[in-house]
């Protein structure tokens, strides 16, 4: 798949996509800030959540409609997305704000409008986020966009997952295996399950949307063959937000994506022999040297010839071959030994 130009998927760099959530603490500046900050420290792309708290719930204190346990415990969804969502009158400017930086900025829409909204601004991609996999309806009217899809798994079987991407059709789809649990145990992580997702569904694009705390896993996910990883972002966890607890400052971030851009580097393919980085150390290897002086017509023995670093002599796996063999001239200490200067077996120097 191709997101803005950028291909996506194995044999290119992983996508990495910062995901602004929440983290702007209901200021504009500070929500541009993090644009600027998320193409500083690395990012291919920034990454916003369009809804309104009416759009993806209802103000109601009945039953499941206040959250018991983790981060935002006691708070009505109402209330939390109230306090979480982007203003829709500001992805205008942070669209502007993203392009003129060349980074390329998307969104996860949680209803038609937000869908109507992206597309009016020229959104180059949407990602489903993880609670929506099961809504299909939202899934094919992000599809009949066009538009390149992501979308993560949290939460879904497997049989749920094959729904959703029946509901994609044929447009560029990449599923990001993820685990909703805010923050995500490392052990909980089953980073296994990237490659699988990709096996499961012909290959499709497959990565990870993360909510660990650290760059261990994410980079872990990267040699597991994810081609495309989404990490929370912010400028600092100090200055708290709904999504601070598990998000990336600026310097982690980018030391995120070093990471992983080495790792995926140094992956490589199966591969034997000298590389061009090593050549020199060939010739520092072991090798049959003359390590006392032979006079011309002596016997080598292990007290004149042994295997020793430089490797300019012989391999010192013909050793065996070479104690017994009589000089044919007189050998120096130091030289590195060679057929030439030994008689054949059983003979003496000169035949």
């Amino acid at each position: 798949m191709s997101i803005a130009g950028r291909p996506v998927g194995q044999g290119h760099p992983p996508y990495l996509i910062a995901e602004m959530s929440g983290n702007h603490n209901g200021d504009l500046g500070r929500a541009l800030a993090l644009v600027d900050a998320a193409k500083e420290a690395g990012a291919d792309a920034v990454k916003l959540q369009t809804y309104t708290a009416d759009t993806i719930t209802i103000a109601h204190d009945g039953p499941g409609f206040r959250l018991e346990g983790g981060l935002w415990n006691g708070r009505t969804l109402h209330d939390l997305y109230r306090e979480a969502h982007t203003p829709w009158d500001w992805h205008a400017p942070l669209f502007e704000r993203a392009r003129s930086l060349g980074l390329t900025i998307f969104s996860s829409p949680f209803d038609e409008t937000a869908i109507e909204l992206l597309e009016d601004l020229d959104a180059p991609a949407f990602k489903i986020a993880s609670f929506e996999v099961i809504d299909l309806p939202l899934i094919r009217r992000a599809a009949r966009s066009g538009k390149p899809l992501i979308i993560s798994t949290g939460l879904a079987t497997l049989g749920e997952i094959e729904e959703a991407v029946v509901a994609a059709g044929d447009i560029p789809l990449a599923l990001l295996h993820c685990v909703s649990g805010y923050p995500t145990p490392p052990e909980d992580c089953n980073l296994r399950t990237i490659a699988h997702l990709a096996e499961a569904f012909g290959g499709v694009t497959a990565g990870l949307s993360d909510h660990s705390q650290g760059i261990a896993v994410p980079v872990a996910a990267a040699v597991m063959g994810a081609t495309v990883i989404e990490k929370h972002f912010t400028l600092s966890r100090a200055d708290g937000g709904v999504d601070s607890a598990f998000s990336l400052e600026p310097a982690e971030f980018k030391a995120m994506a070093d990471a992983v851009r080495t790792a995926t580097a140094a992956m490589g393919r199966v591969d034997y022999g000298v590389k061009p980085s090593e050549a020199g150390g060939r010739d520092y290897r072991r090798s049959l040297y003359v390590v006392a002086d032979v006079e011309a017509g002596e016997p080598l023995t292990a007290a004149n010839v042994r295997s020793i670093r430089p490797g300019f002599g012989m391999a010192p796996k013909h050793l065996p071959e070479v104690l017994g063999r009589r000089a044919v001239r007189r050998l120096r200490r130091g030289e590195p030994l060679g057929w030439d200067m030994l008689a054949p077996p059983g003979e003496g120097p000169h035949g």
